[in-house]
């Protein structure tokens, strides 16, 4: 090897080195029965982070830039486990079996009926009383990976909160040098079963106070109208001349008061809205921009349908980190996903995985800042 060729090289994996993210570990406390939690912190080369713990696979911190350059976490969160073991809204974490409702706790496949927990009122939420929010994850770096990479995995057994099948699921976290969290979700099972998997961070990109100044895009023509108790109806409904029309930028507060039943029903924006796209595709279905930050966060994903959910139900019993109590609308939920109540409506894409199938679904948030 010449002088000039040795030269280019050491640069060249210097660069990469400097280049690369990093990933490390920490414990993070014990569940009430003794089992360790570990937190893992996952940066790029520009310093966005995340922090996520093994406890249902949950991002306890998303520290981004603003347009000055400063970093803030954008999500909402504990500073301790037991907190998140206490009374979590599902802050930031891996929602399963099934992301989201089911009514009445109850569905059929193949001819054969199953009954979940109820959860939410009379019908099955977000993979009922111990859904994967409340598991404790196995985890590996992946550092064969070009950015910081963490690998999480359970096996759900057969018959866990009622669901059929013993259900293997991989969650692969990455913190981008595009300064994106990157999540992708895959599962198989050893007999038929439902599976609808989603992210749930509740997200505040100004940091603190409300999140009615929030701008929102949703590129979609038309969402899933819910009854009394936030099941879908089954109709898909145009989001022309609705509150729901957010194909322009719109803040999350200029209409939500409106006189509407869907509004009143969810006491708020609750509700799924629905995309012509292909399946698998992986597409841009959100933007949000925050105007005193100048943050934009944009959501892409490969599934069909986006839960929106503006914090209605935070109320200021959730003290939160650093002391903060989050009250009503300090935080939104952007949860790409199959449809809510899909194992009951046949007209809905199928959420039915079987032996030999895998179920995939990748999640980016992608955040950058916008100019003065």
């Amino acid at each position: 090897m010449n002088t000039v060729t040795a030269f280019l090289t050491a640069v060249l994996a210097a660069g990469s080195v400097l280049g690369a993210g990093s990933v490390t570990s920490q414990p993070f406390g014990k569940t009430p029965d003794g089992k360790e939690v570990s937190i893992y912190t996952l940066k790029n080369s520009k310093g966005m982070e995340a922090r996520i713990m093994t406890y249902g696979g949950t991002v306890v911190s998303l520290k981004v830039p603003d347009r000055s350059g400063a970093l803030g976490d954008v999500v909402l969160g504990y500073d301790t486990l037991g907190d998140y073991i206490k009374a979590s809204p599902y802050f930031g974490c891996l929602v399963g079996r099934y992301g989201n409702r089911i009514a009445k706790g109850k569905f059929s496949l193949n001819g054969a009926q199953y009954t979940l927990a109820t959860n939410n009122n009379e019908n099955h939420l977000h993979g009922g009383i111990k859904g994967f929010d409340k598991v404790i994850w196995s985890a590996t770096i992946l550092k064969d990976k070009p950015d910081a990479t963490l690998e999480l995995k359970y096996v759900s057994p057969d018959g866990e909160e009622g669901y059929p099948g013993a259900l293997s699921v991989a969650a692969i976290y990455s913190v981008t040098d595009k300064d994106e969290l990157r999540l992708e979700y895959t599962g198989s099972t050893d007999k038929p079963t439902v599976c609808n998997l989603t992210h749930h961070s509740y997200f505040n990109l100004a940091g603190k106070g409300d999140i009615l100044n929030h701008a929102v895009k949703i590129s979609a023509d038309a969402f899933t109208p819910v009854d009394s108790t936030l099941i879908p109806t089954g109709e898909l409904k145009p989001v022309e001349g609705t509150p729901f029309d957010f194909r322009k930028a719109t803040t999350i507060g200029a209409r939500i008061k409106a006189e509407d039943q869907q509004l009143k029903f969810g006491l708020g924006y609750d509700h799924n809205w629905v995309f012509k796209k292909t399946v698998g595709k992986l597409t841009s279905m959100a933007r949000v921009q925050e105007p005193t930050t100048g943050r934009i966060m944009e959501v892409l994903s490969t599934e069909p349908g986006l839960q929106f959910y503006s914090g209605n139900f935070l109320d200021g019993t959730n003290v939160g980190k650093g002391g903060i109590a989050y009250q009503f609308r300090n935080g939104f939920c952007m949860e790409p996903q199959h449809f809510p109540d899909s194992p009951n409506k046949s007209q809905f894409p199928s959420v039915t995985l079987n032996p030999g199938q895998t179920y995939h679904n990748t999640i980016v948030y992608r955040f950058s800042v916008a100019k003065k």
